[in-house]
């Protein structure tokens, strides 16, 4: 595969003020630094990982989710190939997207105005650096192929390396991406099928907590205190990310490896109500972040509803939106 290049200037920020200025992300720091692991020695790799082999019948719901799929004409075997087809496919996205979160984390060190944020930024890049160790070992290793990146996936990570801007950067990565990631982590033992990959998503969703914790204590009031043209752009960052994170769930590369014609699975990873409730359930961490930063709109909050990504979401959640002194 090849890989992406950005060109972007970005203005580096040094800063002489060595005293903490926050508190909650210095504590969450600490945390940090507390709650490495080593790819090498936490995770035990002797764990065999029997991709392919037969699996035992889904829910119900499940079940009949593959009886109406294009699948079911090749018997029920195929909703095996499936599911585990899906599962590498998840984890290769879970690898190009920490490698992208890995290169944010590291612009924002440069970029972020202040040094307890600095520092918090330095440990997360290099959480994220033991992330794509963990996840490139596993598909190398354990399972006979992977997948590229997905289009829309490496369409959304253009995007954010490529503004200059330090909060639509970190809004994207932190308050999507990873909390994304961290929903469908949390889901691991529901979705994956072999005990090692679910220890290892085990312990990257304790980082990915605190990756999305950082991102909310970085944002938390800022966009109060923009102009309606500057809160504009961050809606339009928030819906197009969402808009490009749920084409990525209609599995176009998973249908074309199990030769499934490509508009026809995805217009049923569309409207099939399982996979609809899988997406819903993923972003609802995202749903309650944009509400916990002040960004969860009506505007957002609609665009959102018309993606039908809200139905997880508490629907009892009112926009935190507050127009600031210059709207």
């Amino acid at each position: 595969m090849s890989g992406l290049l950005v060109n972007v200037p970005v203005d580096a920020r040094l800063t002489w003020r060595y005293e903490s200025e926050s508190q909650a992300i210095h504590s969450l720091y600490e945390r940090a630094k507390q709650a490495q692991w080593n790819a090498t020695t936490d995770v035990d790799w002797s764990i065999e990982v029997p991709f392919g082999a037969p699996l035992p019948d889904d829910s119900s719901f499940a079940m009949a989710s593959f009886a109406a799929s294009p699948l079911a004409p090749a018997g029920r075997q195929m909703w095996d190939v499936f599911r585990w087809e899906l599962q590498t496919w998840m984890v290769s996205q879970f690898l190009h997207g920490e490698q992208g979160a890995m290169v944010v984390a590291a612009r924002l060190v440069e970029v972020v105005p202040d040094l307890d944020s600095k520092y918090y930024a330095a440990s997360q890049a290099a959480d994220e650096a033991r992330h794509v160790e963990v996840f490139s070992r596993y598909l190398r290793e354990k399972v006979p192929h992977f997948y590229p990146i997905t289009a829309p996936l490496k369409e959304l990570l253009e995007d954010l390396l490529s503004d200059t801007r330090w909060d639509i950067t970190a809004l994207g990565m932190q308050i999507v991406v990873e909390a994304l990631a961290m929903a469908a982590f949390r889901l691991a033992n529901s979705t994956f099928h072999d005990d090692l990959i679910c220890d290892i998503t085990r312990l990257v969703a304790r980082d990915e907590a605190r990756h999305v914790t950082f991102g909310i204590l970085s944002l938390s009031g800022i966009y109060s205190e923009m102009s309606s043209a500057e809160l504009s752009d961050r809606e339009d960052m928030v819906l197009t990310s969402a808009s490009l994170m749920r084409r990525r769930f209609l599995l176009e590369d998973v249908w074309e490896r199990l030769d499934v014609d490509r508009v026809e699975g995805m217009e049923f990873a569309a409207r099939d109500e399982l996979m609809i409730k899988y997406r819903q359930a993923i972003f609802s961490k995202v749903i309650s972040s944009l509400a916990n930063i002040g960004l969860l709109t009506p505007r957002v909050r609609d665009g959102l509803e018309k993606l039908e990504l809200l139905g997880f979401a508490d629907r009892s959640i009112r926009p935190g939106y507050r127009r600031g002194p210059r709207g």
